[in-house]
């Protein structure tokens, strides 16, 4: 084997015999002489590894490149370095190449030799002269990592933090990602290979010098060009070239917008006005709607009250719904105005979003940009048609939908109930025990009593059905009438009795006697009849006020009258007897 050559394993071995051989034979000089001829020969040490070289293709592989760079041997590089994969690679013989030499000669002899590491190595000499003088350099952003993204700088990488991107948090960097834009070099070491830029560093610097002049001459009602640079939950900002603006949610169109991506995105060109300037602040608050006609002008002849419209449902709140008539121009239904008989009902449950609905113009203020609506006003109102289609009098058939403490209510159509009193229940008993006969879902008959729309009542009555078998008794019984009662309950404070089997009355115990003695309750019996004079009528609830002391006091002095007085001589017990002599001849 010729170890001159290079080839094969014979000369690794032999350099290890070599250096063995020279550390036991120090002093022999001859040896070390050998040694280093042999290094000088073999290219050991001749200092052109981690450097970069000049030299020309001399001729193409399938998969190398051979390059002529001066030395003992040609080298060679991957034709994958002269091009992205999948497209040609851009290198023909003859063309003038700068390499990074990875190695003075592989197992086969050669001098490895690599194009990207070349063009690393220039970059990295360009980075640092630009970093020593404080310069941006350009860069792309590639990639993205842990804590930040990578930048390709021409050939050498560098790490981006998410914090050095732009000047305020950037949700999306897909927008930035692929092109080309200058960068501050932050820190740099080329022993590690790592490099930290800063593109808001850039962004800073080019802000200030903007907005130093873009400042200077801003007023209120300018109207510029920019370019929507982040959107947020309330409005987005906007890039005035150097300066950004507010554009809140409220100023970007006339309609309601519930979020500002509704209109805008991000890199969108749009037209501003400015609202508002601090100058000491330097915030700039800006309208795109201030650009456009107001629609509130003359809303008020557009939409009078009373007149209808179709509009759409844009927004459903606890209180109402917002109902757009037009771009700009919004009226609240609320709650109390959408329906004649859902009430206590949530509005989302009447109407949805999107929903197209007929709405009556209530009420109009310019001023305050609020017109009022109404949805149950373009519907009929279900009390004025039953007032209209049932008159009072008529008879109605429904269903006990609730039994209540006061009476029956009886569904006279899907929205809408009648009231029967518990006291129009029965002519006969009394307004409990006539409650216990019904029970809920119960089909029964009624006589509308009375219809009021405004109130939304509806009375209805089960025993008008019938005749008042009590009427004709009412007819006859006057106040100071003398009848002749039954008595029906014995009571500690009095007597009831009945009239014709038909008229309830009572007699209080004062009213029982003339005499105090006698005012005893107990002294009557069930049964037993009795005469008495109607003091009171109530001919509602079908009742009568008695006294039989009063009628004892009525007789008295009409005895006294005929027969005579006590000032003639004659004792009140004899006018009494000849009054009773009299009549019962008379009888």
């Amino acid at each position: 084997m010729d170890i001159r050559s290079g080839h094969g394993t014979g000369v690794r071995e032999y350099r290890i015999y070599m250096a063995s051989a020279t550390q036991n034979t120090s002093t022999d000089r001859g040896f070390e002489d050998f040694a280093a001829l042999l290094d000088e020969t073999l290219g050991r040490d001749t200092g052109f590894e981690g450097s970069v070289v000049t030299g020309r293709v001399v001729r193409l592989t399938d998969e190398f490149a051979i390059v002529d760079v001066g030395l003992k041997s040609e080298g060679r590089v991957s034709l994958k370095e002269f091009g992205p994969a999948g497209v040609a690679p851009d290198v023909k013989p003859g063309d003038v190449v700068e390499l990074y030499v990875e190695r003075y000669e592989d197992r086969d002899g050669s001098i490895v030799l690599s194009r990207e590491k070349a063009r690393r190595e220039e970059a990295w000499t360009a980075l640092e002269r630009a970093f020593g003088n404080n310069q941006r350099v350009n860069g792309t952003i590639y990639g993205r990592v842990k804590g930040g993204f990578t930048v390709d700088l021409g050939g050498a990488m560098a790490f981006l933090p998410g914090s050095q991107v732009d000047i305020r948090p950037v949700r999306d960097v897909g927008p930035l990602m692929g092109h080309p834009q200058p960068f501050q070099i932050l820190k740099m070491d080329r022993a590690r290979g790592n490099i930290v830029v800063s593109r808001r560093a850039v962004l800073e610097e080019t802000r200030a010098e903007q907005r130093s002049e873009l400042i200077q001459g801003l007023k209120e009602g300018m109207i510029l060009d920019g370019v929507v640079k982040n959107i947020t939950d309330y409005g987005a900002f906007v890039d005035l070239g150097g300066v950004d603006g507010l554009l809140h949610v409220t100023d970007i169109a006339w309609k309601r917008i519930n979020h500002p991506s509704e209109a805008l995105q991000i890199g969108q060109p749009v037209r501003v006005q400015v609202i508002r300037f601090n100058s000491d602040t330097q915030r700039i608050s800006l309208g795109m709607k201030q650009l456009e006609a107001d629609p509130w002008e003359n809303v008020a002849i557009k939409y009078p009250a009373g007149a209808r419209f179709t509009g759409r449902v844009t927004n459903i709140t606890d209180y109402g719904a917002f109902v757009e008539l037009e771009p700009g121009v919004e009226g609240l239904v609320h709650v109390s105005e959408m329906s004649w008989t859902k009430k206590n009902v949530h509005p989302g449950k009447i109407v949805a979003t999107s929903q197209e609905v007929d709405v009556m113009v209530l009420d109009v203020d310019s001023s305050k940009r609020r017109i009022s609506l109404g949805l149950k006003q373009v519907q009929r109102n279900p009390w004025e048609q039953f007032e209209e289609e049932h008159k009072v009098g008529s008879i109605i058939e429904g269903e006990i939908r609730n039994i209540t403490e006061f009476g029956l209510f009886v569904g006279l159509s899907a929205d809408i109930d009648g009231m029967v009193h518990m006291s129009d229940l029965s002519w006969d008993e009394a307004g409990e025990a006539a409650m216990a006969h019904y029970e809920k879902g119960q089909i029964v008959k009624a006589k509308v009593l009375d219809v009021d729309p405004e109130k939304e009542r509806i009375s209805l009555g089960i025993k008008q059905l019938q005749e008042d078998p009590a009427a004709d008794t009412l007819s006859r019984v006057q106040k100071g009438a003398v009848v002749t009662c039954v008595v029906t309950a014995v009571q500690s404070n009095g007597i009831e009795v009945k009239v014709d089997d038909v008229l309830q009355g009572f007699i209080r115990r004062a009213e029982l006697a003339r005499d105090k003695a006698e005012q005893r309750p107990e002294r009557f019996a069930v049964g037993e009849k009795v005469d008495a004079k109607v003091v009171s009528v109530d001919r509602a609830s079908r009742k009568l006020a008695l006294t039989i002391r009063g009628r004892e006091v009525e007789e008295d002095k009409a005895a006294i009258n005929e027969y005579g007085s006590s000032d003639s001589g004659a004792s009140l017990g004899d006018i009494l007897g000849a009054a009773i002599r009299r009549r019962n001849t008379d009888a």
